[in-house]
């Protein structure tokens, strides 16, 4: 089992890196700061993450979705002192929340856990309904260029249309858990196979452009970053 530990408090980092070791883990990388953290996981398959919640740069909360968005078959474990975060890190993707200090009984209790889950495999190709105008649309995901939330529900572009579905774009970033969709913003996850050319523009962002379709989009700093990232990963 390969695991990361991610936490900016040196202390805590060597405790977990500890207790890990005792449980018999020795695949263990440890970063203090997330940014590192999200190099780690461009690089390699890491089977379980812990995070701690509170952390410079990029809490383990926003670090979860980054690490989902590269790496949707690892498992998120939270660790921190608060316990006011345990929805917000379930929300998150987290499979389990542990309280700090951490003992070697829960550290036990969650491989364990880890162990006897699986995540559900991958369906390349999946449908969404969707409206435009008077029309309905029944979505072939090989068809999407884009999709872009929009207050309670989502744009999704496809060559002949924007279509209106009634879904959150969190929900369709799960739904559509495959390697050629990535969520690049808070607002925009992109089909990878229909991106045209791209360009960095204003504070290291990505201009991204389209196949057979005039539309551009910008996604954000971190998104940029971590595209980048998982791009490099995926071409070697």
């Amino acid at each position: 089992m390969n695991i990361l530990i991610v936490d900016d408090e040196t202390l805590a980092l060597s405790r977990l890196k500890r207790l890990l070791t005792e449980a018999g883990i020795k695949e263990i990388t440890a970063c203090n700061n997330p940014i590192d953290a999200m190099k780690e996981v461009a690089k390699n398959n890491f089977d379980i993450v812990f995070l701690d919640i509170s952390m410079p740069q990029l809490s383990g909360l926003e670090l979860a979705n980054h690490i989902m968005e590269i790496s949707p078959q690892t498992f998120i474990v939270f660790q921190t002192a608060y316990s006011e975060y345990a929805l917000d890190a379930f929300q998150s993707g987290g499979v389990a929340y542990l309280l700090k200090p951490l003992s070697l009984e829960d550290i036990e209790k969650t491989l364990d856990k880890v162990q006897g889950m699986t995540k559900p495999s991958t369906i390349l190709n999946k449908k969404i309904m969707g409206k435009s105008g008077n029309r309905l649309y029944i979505i072939d995901s090989d068809d999407i260029y884009y999709i872009k939330a929009d207050l309670d529900e989502v744009i999704v572009k496809i060559k002949e249309a924007d279509v209106y579905v009634r879904k959150k774009i969190g929900e369709l970033d799960l739904l559509l858990d495959t390697p050629n969709f990535f969520r690049v913003h808070r607002s925009y996850i992109v089909n990878i196979d229909k991106i045209k050319s791209m360009k960095s523009v204003e504070q290291s962002k990505l201009e991204i452009s389209f196949k057979e379709i005039s539309s551009v989009i910008t996604s954000s700093k971190d998104g940029a970053k971590v595209f980048r990232e998982y791009l490099e990963k995926v071409s070697l």
